[in-house]
Formats: C-alpha cells, sequence, structure tokens
C-alpha cells in the first residue's frame, strides 16, 4: 500500500498515506483494526461488509471469527494510537482550515450487550445489580442508532417489556419504581423498525398495559416521563397492523388528553416532546374511528399553536397531515374553523416547506372552505388565490395541484371582481378525482 497510495493533497498540505482509509482514501476519523491487522476507517469498513464482502480488501484473508458462544462476527478494534497522531496532525495543520477530528464514541459491544440484557432476566439478580444494567444499557442505547439497532436485535424487548409492566407498576398511582422509568427510557429511544409486531400487539392487546401507558403520560413530577410514554405509544400504535387494536389503544381513557397536554406544554427545555407528541398524536389519528376524540382532547387548537412555532421539517409536515385528517370529521372541520389563526396558516404554508406539507395545507383548506363559507373568504383575504396559481403550475405532486384545482374552483365566487381572476383558465378545469 506504501508503495501504490500517494499522499493525498488537501487545502495545500498532503495527508500522509498511513492516515488514509484504504477503502475511501480519505483522512480516518475513527480508525480501526480487523483481524488481518490492516485497518480502516470504520464507517468504510462496516459499508464494505454491509455490501456483502467478507473479505479483507487488502490481504483477501477472511474478516469474520468465531467468539466464544460460536457466532461468527467482525471484531473492529479502535486504533487509538493511530487516532491520536491524526488529530495532533489536524492541531498542526488547523492554519490550513484542517479541523481537528472528534474522539469517536466507540459502538456496544455485543458481548457487553447480551451479558446485560442476560442479567436483567435473571429473577435471582439482587435489584441494585438490575438497575446498574438497566442504566449501563441505557447510556449505550442513547449514544448511537446503531447501539440501538444492536440492543434491539438482541432481544432487549424481551427483557424490558416485564420489567416496565411488571405487577408493581400497574398499581393506580405514579410513585414507580427506577427500574420502570430506566425500562421505559430505554424502550422509547427504538424506532419502529426496532419494534417486532409481536411485541407491538402484546401491548396493544391488554388494557391493563395500554392504561399503564395512558397514565405515564400524566407523570405528575417527569416530563421525560411523560415523552416516553408518548413514545412507545406511538410505537405501539404504528408497529400494530390489527385496525382492531389501534382503536382499542387509541380509544383508551385519557390517551389523547395526555399527548395533546404533552404537545401544548413543550418548551425550549424539553426538545423532545413536540417531536414525540407530534408522531404519537398523528398515529393516533390514523385510526378514523377516534379522530373525534382528538378533537374533544383539544388537538386542533394545539396542532394550529404548534404550526405558529414550527419553522419546516419534519415536524411541519406531521402537524399538518394531522390538520388534514381531524378536517376529515365535522368537530374537528368545525374546530379549526372557529381558530382565527387556521386559515392564514394553512394559506402560509403553501409552497413554503415541501411538496407533502403544500398536499396537506391544500386538502385541509379545501376541506374548510366546503364546509364553512367564512373560511372562504379568509382565505382569500389571506392570498391563497394567488398561492393556488402558482401551486398548478409547479413541480408540485399531481394530487396537490388536483386539491388546488378544486379549490380554485370553489373559491371562484370569493374572488374580488376586479382582479380578473375569475377569467383564468385553471378555472375551466373540468372534472377533477379526489384523490384517496
Amino acid at each position: 500500500m506504501p508503495g501504490s497510495v500517494e499522499p493525498l493533497k488537501l487545502v495545500g498540505v498532503q495527508i500522509p498515506y498511513h492516515f488514509r482509509c484504504p477503502i475511501s482514501l480519505e483522512l480516518m476519523s475513527d480508525p480501526v483494526t480487523v483481524s488481518t491487522g490492516q485497518t480502516y476507517d470504520r464507517s468504510s469498513i462496516e459499508s464494505w461488509v454491509a455490501t456483502g464482502n467478507t473479505t479483507c480488501p487488502v490481504t483477501r484473508c477472511p474478516l469474520f471469527v468465531s467468539d466464544p458462544g460460536s457466532h461468527f462476527s467482525l471484531t473492529l478494534i479502535p486504533n487509538h494510537n493511530l487516532r491520536r497522531l491524526i488529530q495532533d496532525w489536524c492541531v498542526a495543520n488547523r492554519t490550513f482550515g484542517i479541523e481537528r477530528i472528534p474522539t469517536p464514541k466507540q459502538p456496544a459491544d455485543p458481548f457487553l450487550v447480551r451479558s446485560l440484557l442476560s442479567h436483567l432476566s435473571s429473577p435471582s439478580a439482587p435489584p441494585a445489580s438490575r438497575l446498574a444494567s438497566l442504566r449501563r444499557l441505557l447510556s449505550l442505547a442513547r449514544d448511537s442508532d446503531k447501539n440501538r439497532s444492536l440492543i434491539a436485535s438482541l432481544g432487549a424487548h424481551h427483557a424490558l417489556l416485564p420489567i416496565l409492566f411488571s405487577s408493581s407498576s400497574k398499581e393506580d398511582h405514579l410513585h414507580y419504581s427506577h427500574h420502570v422509568l430506566e425500562a421505559l427510557a430505554i424502550l422509547s429511544l427504538f424506532q419502529i423498525s426496532h419494534c417486532s409486531e409481536s411485541d407491538c400487539t402484546a401491548i396493544a392487546s391488554d388494557p391493563e398495559k395500554v392504561a399503564f401507558l395512558s397514565r405515564l403520560l400524566f407523570h405528575p413530577s417527569s416530563m421525560e416521563v411523560r415523552i416516553n410514554a408518548a413514545a412507545l405509544i406511538e410505537a405501539t400504535v404504528a408497529g400494530t397492523q390489527s385496525q382492531d387494536l389501534r382503536t382499542q389503544v387509541s380509544g383508551a381513557k385519557g390517551i389523547f388528553e395526555g399527548v395533546v397536554a404533552l404537545l401544548r406544554e413543550a418548551d425550549q427545555a424539553h426538545p423532545r416532546a413536540a417531536k414525540v407528541g407530534l408522531k404519537a398524536l398523528f398515529a393516533l389519528c390514523l385510526v378514523k374511528q377516534t379522530r373525534h376524540l382528538a378533537v374533544a382532547a383539544g388537538a386542533p387548537d394545539a396542532l394550529v399553536d404548534r404550526l405558529a412555532d414550527c419553522s419546516g421539517g419534519a415536524d411541519a409536515e406531521r402537524a399538518l397531515a394531522t390538520v388534514e385528517l381531524l378536517c376529515r370529521v365535522p368537530s374537528g372541520c368545525a374546530a379549526f374553523g372557529a381558530h382565527a389563526l387556521s386559515v392564514p396558516l394553512l394559506v402560509k404554508t403553501i409552497l413554503k416547506i415541501s411538496d407533502r406539507a403544500t398536499e396537506y395545507a391544500a386538502g385541509a383548506l379545501l376541506t374548510l372552505c366546503t364546509a364553512v363559507e367564512r373560511c372562504q373568504r379568509e382565505a382569500v383575504t389571506a392570498g391563497v388565490m394567488t398561492q393556488l396559481l402558482l401551486l398548478v403550475q409547479s413541480d408540485c405532486t399531481e394530487r396537490a395541484k388536483r386539491k388546488a384545482q378544486m379549490l380554485l374552483k370553489l373559491l371562484r365566487d370569493s374572488w374580488p371582481d376586479d382582479s380578473g381572476g375569475k377569467n383564468s383558465d385553471y378555472f375551466a378545469c373540468s372534472e377533477v378525482v379526489v384523490p384517496l
């Protein structure tokens, strides 16, 4: 390799060949040594293996070795000395604009995770040591998504769910053990992809477990507990295929009230609250049989307030999608129609955030303006006609354009006589199919 790889030039300085990954030829930020003795950047060698390669790129020798449990695994040993040399070199060349690479957090050791989970599942383990194992797992889970995927793949749910829903946790009070709350915190970090359908179904099919999670949404002293409960509720609903079970969860007493309260009370001190609250509310509102419960819990006002604070991104998209869903319920349509900011905010978001957001906003406006004549005048006053005319000429989705055309036809009589808008060719569109 020294003879075949020349020093790489970067902003006027040469990177030594032994600081470069043999795969990417880039400066290594997390050098690791494999079983063949070769060193690579962690992300590069992991990508190499993820594409199906099982041999060392340099030596062509096998990368996988058998561990004591007869599992074949890829062993990556952090090369701390080389990483420190690279960091020192970065500092020495900072005048050339080279930033020092940060010290990477090491991924969780599968053997350690298996040991911790085994300890948690042991009935004879002392409470104090089980709590220590829970806290160690939580620390690992918080470090990276890769760690969370590893912990989930090794059967974390089988060890954590019995702790979360232990007999003591079902008591009707809000002073739960540290074991319960630590287990909840770990489970709340897992993505939907980390959760099996059987785990979600096991929770959704048990009214006591659902009621327990609902009670946690009202924890009197910890916002984190409320956020974690909402995250697990969202994962449960989204991971359950049975429509009957999803309806059972979304219809549980107090569940909408708890999620809406979390959304209302989200602040800068708890940035996860708004994101998790919106995800949970959207997942629950996908069940059309219980959307009226969301309206009764005050979801429309909370969503309008959240939209006023959203700067864009996935949170705004999810909020707009939920608004459109609730507008399909008569009571929801009436609630949004009665809020002075609903229509102006929806008009404002058209073509401002994303194609999806535009589609949701146009759909919600179409429903509101069809049901409430006053909303038509408010939309025109807010400048919706110009927005819609721009929308139908844009590269937005066909569904969004069809909704915009329908809304233009609906608002034709509200267009000012002296504007010339009534003569627009976009009002001449004939039949428009309502997207499903």
